[in-house]
């Protein structure tokens, strides 16, 4: 065994793992160990957000942690080592696992094949390129650059730690005659990569900005933020479009009276996580599905006294009773009478996939965003069940701990715009779902009783379909049904 494997062997790497099937990078929230802390397999080391949720991870291994590679607030794609973990502290000093890639390479042929097993989703699937060595520049003899890459690793979090040894520099056989270094943009003779974070880097990379173009303003070399953001803002242009020179030493001019600079008033937020996610999707299904979206009006005055009877009933006891479990029961009980509404479209293979189960979605307004979790078989639950599981969604959302596989596979959604006091919307489907019902706003309004005009409790719904899958006649009477269910709820018995 060589030193190499046998450091390998005592230095376990854990990379970021892919913890909702086809996530490609996670954002560490936070860290619950430092290195020298003592950690046991299966123990949560840190705490990440993902497109769909904030999830928990926990290392597989037992021994002293070495290594973060990474700070709190960083953006990881899946498959980077993001810890390290002595698995032998009592051994010794070592080499750190930094400089494993040669050792790695070696024993190539010994390592598994496909997505190797975690505790937390689905491991980093293999990657199948491979970096081809960097060519020296025309002129230059190949040089090391140890203080680089110290400075490189100190950016990316792990450390300041140098090769175990340093290679060999050859000398010239002969003087030759003066190089001039390449202008690249980041300074006279500037060689190798240009020296950034990781989130600068992904800054960049969303901008299309080369790195290598910017002058970087950072002490040693290293280019912030604002450096990339000066780089992406457009140069000057002179009338007749043609761009204006920079003048050396340009004289401060004195700004109009009350006229103030909107940039020095705007504040820039990268997107990622949930909010990335719901703007990806909520983009894919309104140029996807063809929308279309119905409203009906209804008086919900007797709905409204069924939730004060239920919270005093003791079957309810303990049990979260609101106006929106009784929707949620109408809405289930309508599709129960129109079933194909339940349905999916597939178009790879020009199938329309119908359903004869409904995990129907709850929209729910989170500190990190939108999240649409679904209860499962929520159209067999009975109505305590389901106000046992809505609560418990609601819950869980609002505190962050809602799972991948609790927001995937929804098949129809409810959104309660009312909360907010607002009437009604136009909502946009969740993708692959067939249906989503918005719940206004419940107020007292004038409206004909029995043949006179009185203050009655009356609601707005909205109903957006999929109109590949539902034509207008379907979606009427599924909306005419859920209605109908809130205007006289007994017929939740009768018809459900």
């Amino acid at each position: 065994m060589t030193a190499s494997t046998a450091n390998a062997q005592r230095f376990r790497e854990f990379k970021m793992p892919d913890v909702g099937e086809g996530l490609t990078e996670a954002e560490i929230l936070k860290w619950y160990v430092q290195p020298g802390d003592t950690v046991t397999d299966g123990q949560v080391v840190c705490e990440v957000e993902t497109a769909k949720a904030a999830v928990e991870l926990p290392i597989p291994y037992d021994g002293v942690v070495h290594e973060l590679n990474f700070g709190e607030g960083v953006t990881v794609d899946v498959g980077t080592v993001i810890i390290s973990v002595d698995t032998d502290p009592g051994a010794g000093p070592a080499a750190a696992p930094a400089v494993q890639e040669a050792a790695a390479s070696q024993d190539e042929d010994a390592e598994p094949q496909g997505r190797q097993a975690v505790l937390v989703g689905y491991g980093a699937a293999p990657s199948s390129t491979k970096r081809r060595a960097r060519k020296p520049q025309a002129g230059l003899p190949a040089q090391p650059e140890p203080a680089r890459t110290a400075v490189q690793a100190e950016l990316n979090g792990r450390g300041a730690s140098a090769p175990a040894a340093a290679p060999v520099i050859a000398p010239a056989a002969s003087p030759a005659a003066p190089v001039t270094p390449v202008a690249n943009g980041t300074g006279a003779g500037h060689l190798g990569r240009p020296l950034a974070k990781p989130p600068v880097r992904k800054l960049a990379k969303d901008l299309g900005i080369d790195l290598a173009a910017i002058s970087p303003t950072g002490p040693d070399g290293i280019i912030t933020r604002e450096d990339v953001h000066a780089a992406a803002a457009p140069s000057p242009v002179a009338p007749g479009g043609v761009a204006a020179p920079v003048s050396a030493a340009p004289e401060a001019v004195p700004a109009e009276p009350g006229l103030v600079d909107a940039a020095a008033r705007e504040r820039r937020v990268p997107v990622k996580g949930v909010r990335k996610a719901t703007a990806q999707a909520m983009v894919a299904s309104a140029f996807t599905a063809p929308h279309v979206t119905e409203f009906i009006t209804v008086d919900v005055t007797r709905t409204m006294k069924l939730v004060q009877e239920l919270k005093q009933d003791p079957e309810m006891a303990g049990l979260r009773v609101n106006p929106l479990l009784l929707v949620a029961k109408a809405f289930l009980v309508a599709i129960k009478r129109h079933p194909e509404v339940n349905a999916s479209w597939d178009e790879a293979r020009q199938e329309i996939v119908y359903k004869d189960y409904v995990n129907l979605g709850i929209a729910a307004a989170t500190p990190r965003g939108l999240i649409v979790p679904n209860i499962k078989d929520a159209g067999v639950r009975t109505l305590p069940q389901l106000a046992a599981e809505l609560g418990d969604l609601v819950a869980t959302a609002r505190d962050g701990k809602t799972s991948p596989a609790a927001m995937t596979g929804g098949t129809v959604t409810i959104t309660n715009v009312g909360v907010f006091g607002v009437d009604t919307g136009t909502p946009i489907l969740n993708p692959g779902e067939s249906a989503i019902l918005a719940f206004g706003a419940v107020k007292l309004q004038p409206w004909v009783h029995k043949g006179k005009v009185k203050a009655r409790q009356v609601t707005t719904l909205a109903l957006s379909f999929d109109h590949r899958l539902i034509d207008g006649e379907l979606g009427s009477k599924l909306l005419a049904d859920v209605a109908a269910l809130l205007e006289r709820p007994k017929r939740l018995i009768t018809w459900g």
